[in-house]
């Protein structure tokens, strides 16, 4: 190399490298994006959906954030791969009237009217001012949405119900739940987020990791 073609060579290097550094700057919160927020569980918690990654959803009818999240949640939820699991959980934090739309909950989920009633419910306790945290009120709305009140009140006090209650109880101290909704991926991440759209995104980004580290251990 000639002295002249050096001496160009060190001057376009001194022109560049600002260049490349604001490049760079300009990439990293793109790249800070892709990246989960969350916070790791250790020991990770086992799961009750096999091979499947679980997603579980901590809420309780009675949170107002619950239920501005709830829609959110079940469009999500249902563009899920068939390799994930997505359960939800209803938190009582000891309320009797968290207890009673907890069982609410396991009560409809019984007759087979859940699907059709869950978002219901939501909005008869915080948009209609409805007390579905009375059983005898809760009996008589399900009877006024199409559903058999009667039916309903023989889940509400089933066994089978009171053991759902107690497994619940179970995994919410398992998970050291402290507020509602949580969104805990594959019994590993709690789910973190400023929005609840970054909440579903950052779950998302959890489950490709999680896919990633699965295909990587079956090479």
């Amino acid at each position: 190399m000639t002295q002249t073609s050096a001496s160009l060579y060190s001057r376009l290097r001194r022109w560049l490298a600002p260049l490349a550094l604001l490049a760079a700057a300009a990439l990293q919160p793109a790249v800070a994006q892709q990246q989960p927020q969350f916070q790791a569980i250790n020991p990770p918690i086992a799961t009750d959906s096999g091979s499947k990654i679980e997603v579980i959803e901590f809420f309780s009818y009675g949170c107002p954030h619950c239920a501005d999240f709830n829609p959110l949640i079940h469009a999500w939820a249902s563009r899920l791969g068939p390799d994930v699991a997505f359960k939800k959980v209803p938190i009582t934090f000891g309320r009797p009237a968290w207890t009673n739309v907890a069982k609410l909950y396991y009560a409809l989920e019984t007759t087979g009217d859940l699907a059709k009633l869950d978002e219901a419910v939501f909005k008869a306790i915080h948009e209609q001012r409805v007390n579905l945290f009375d059983p005898r009120t809760a009996e008589e709305w399900v009877g006024k949405q199409g559903a058999d009140g009667k039916k309903f009140a023989e889940a509400f006090s089933s066994f089978g119900v009171n053991s759902k209650m107690s497994r619940a109880e179970q995994i919410a101290r398992a998970y050291k739940v402290d507020g509602v909704p949580m969104v805990v991926v594959d019994g590993r991440y709690v789910v973190k987020g400023e929005a609840f759209k970054d909440v579903l995104r950052n779950a998302d980004l959890l489950i490709e990791k999680i896919r990633a580290e699965r295909a990587g251990k079956k090479k």
